[in-house]
């Protein structure tokens, strides 16, 4: 996969569930095909890796938060396509609600275990995009306006995006990962 994405196919991914609960195994290809694909095959693939890993564009799975850095990898690259394709879907991982919205919802009535982890795996994607605001600062800058558009659209929902509430003891103890958001 040469040297962007260096390290993607060495995850455990197809131990990790994607958002629609399938197995998370087909996101390295995709990532790759986004890496390294004409501008069509990029939109198609990442239009693919939104359904798996922000299904209808607002609900995580597991393998979210993995995937993220390599999202944030490849909009810091300059010679991949479709950035602004890219940042858009950061910015709906970063708006992402949905499980800690249902669990608050039936936080007096008894679920299953394996729903419990569902807003974690919320608050580990929003962990992972609030810790590339250097990447995605760096792309606000881009003399594309498209990109440096979308960059800035995603900073601005990353300062109005309140961390979840297990996020703000670790923000409190290292608040630059988190952007302009204080506790």
């Amino acid at each position: 996969m040469g040297s962007l994405l260096g390290n993607v196919s060495g995850g455990r991914w197809g131990e990790l569930r994607d958002a629609t609960g399938a197995a998370a195994g087909g996101i390295p290809p995709l990532l790759s095909r986004i890496a390294y694909g004409d501008e069509d095959t990029a939109r198609i693939a990442i239009d693919d890796l939104g359904d798996a890993i922000c299904a209808l564009g607002f609900v995580v799975g597991e393998a979210t938060a993995p995937t993220v850095p390599y999202l944030l990898e490849l909009a810091g690259s300059p010679h991949v396509v479709c950035k602004a394709e890219l940042l858009v879907l950061l910015g709906s991982i970063c708006r992402t609600d949905q499980w800690h919205s249902a669990a608050e919802a039936t936080r007096h009535r008894k679920h299953d275990a394996s729903y419990r982890q569902q807003p974690g795996w919320e608050a580990a994607a929003r962990t992972a995009v609030y810790a590339g605001r250097s990447v995605i600062e760096g792309v606000a800058s881009s003399v594309r306006p498209d990109e440096a558009t979308s960059a800035r659209k995603l900073l601005q929902v990353m300062d109005a995006t309140l961390p979840f509430p297990e996020q703000r003891a670790v923000m409190r103890e290292s608040p630059q990962g988190f952007g302009n958001w204080a506790p």
